[in-house]
């Protein structure tokens, strides 16, 4: 097995000067530096973390808990995370947190207090006063996304804003029979993005002295199967089918537009649809929708739990900070005809 002494013999530098090079720890010049990564890459040698934490008291690993990870959002939030530490030298331990209380806890009192990770990056999981003190107790910096956590650097959209700029946009263009597809009120996630969407639709509606009563909004799964299977159900009905439709998740958004073709409804032209989130799908579906880029929220938490591991910023403050979204205005939407403005 190849040692660190080969690999300074091999560069032609002292062996703390080859540990430095390979570790990212001190000066080393960019010369040398090369010398020590190419006979690294030449005899096979890789650094041992656990040797390397035993030294530093490092493990070179981030903890990340997340509630799921086989939805869009979160998927891609994960790319963004992981990307980011490969780029910086640090490898990612995944934790799935269900509803189970007893499995959270083991997570918390086993693998993240026993120094197995250096920070911890908390994904759409609204985490207790007492699992903050915590990880605050332990000293590893600690970042949250997806809403306010008191005591705790986090930061995600404005859901209540989103959702009201997306259904003014629809105003905007004259619309007046608008309907909002949102998540069931009680199945809320962390964060209550379900309850938020819907008061920032309230919101909007009620400035513009338009009807956002309980006719106006429909329970799905905000998935591209729910969104499908509540377009089929209120789009089918003429009397009563709106002129725009604002959808909770650009998921939601897709499947109602292939629930309007479905009915012969087209869209934009007969029916406006508008989505949140900036879906990979959303071009190829010409959707307007809000986009919030999770890979570049993913790759910011990353840099922020560095800045305070590397000890080049002091720690972020303690506070909610909101993520900025754009508007994407596409094909999905366009001003009601003027028989429908007419009814």
């Amino acid at each position: 097995m190849s040692a660190l002494s080969d690999v300074a013999r091999l560069a032609q530098v002292s062996k703390a000067t080859a540990s430095r090079a390979l570790s990212g720890r001190g000066y080393v010049s960019d010369e040398a530096r090369d010398r020590v990564l190419a006979a690294a890459a030449e005899i096979g040698y890789v650094v041992s973390t656990n040797a390397q934490s035993l030294v530093t008291g490092s493990s070179r690993n981030v903890g990340v808990v997340i509630p799921f990870i086989n939805r869009w959002y979160f998927g891609d939030v994960l790319e963004g995370i992981e990307s980011a530490l490969i780029a910086a030298g640090y490898d990612l331990t995944l934790y799935r947190l269900s509803a189970d209380s007893a499995e959270r806890r083991r997570v918390f009192d086993y693998f993240l207090v026993r120094k197995r990770v250096d920070a911890v990056i908390a994904v759409g999981i609204e985490l207790a006063q007492s699992e903050v003190r915590m990880l605050h107790a332990l000293g590893k910096p600690t970042v949250g996304i997806g809403g306010p956590i008191d005591g705790m650097a986090t930061f995600s959209i404005d859901d209540v804003a989103a959702a009201a700029l997306v259904t003014d946009h629809l105003i905007s263009l004259g619309h007046t029979r608008i309907m909002h597809f949102g998540g069931d009120q009680s199945e809320q996630m962390d964060f209550r993005v379900h309850s938020q969407r819907l008061a920032g639709f309230q919101q909007a509606m009620a400035a513009a002295g338009l009807d956002a009563g309980p006719d106006a909004f429909r329970t799905t799964v905000l998935s591209i199967p729910g969104g499908y299977s509540v377009g089929l159900m209120v789009l089918a009905d003429p009397r009563t089918r709106p002129t725009a439709v604002f959808a909770g998740s650009d998921e939601v958004a897709i499947g109602t537009i292939v629930a309007a073709r479905q009915l012969g409804i087209q869209v934009p032209n007969q029916l406006s649809v508008v989505g949140i989130d900036g879906h990979e799908l959303a071009d190829m579906f010409s959707l307007t929708t809000l986009a919030q880029d999770p890979g570049e929220q993913g790759r910011l938490a990353v840099h922020r739990v560095m800045e305070e591991l590397v000890g080049q910023q002091p720690a972020a403050p303690r506070t909610w900070t909101p993520f900025p979204v754009r508007l994407e205005v596409r094909g999905s939407t366009r001003a009601p005809a003027a028989s429908a403005v007419a009814q």
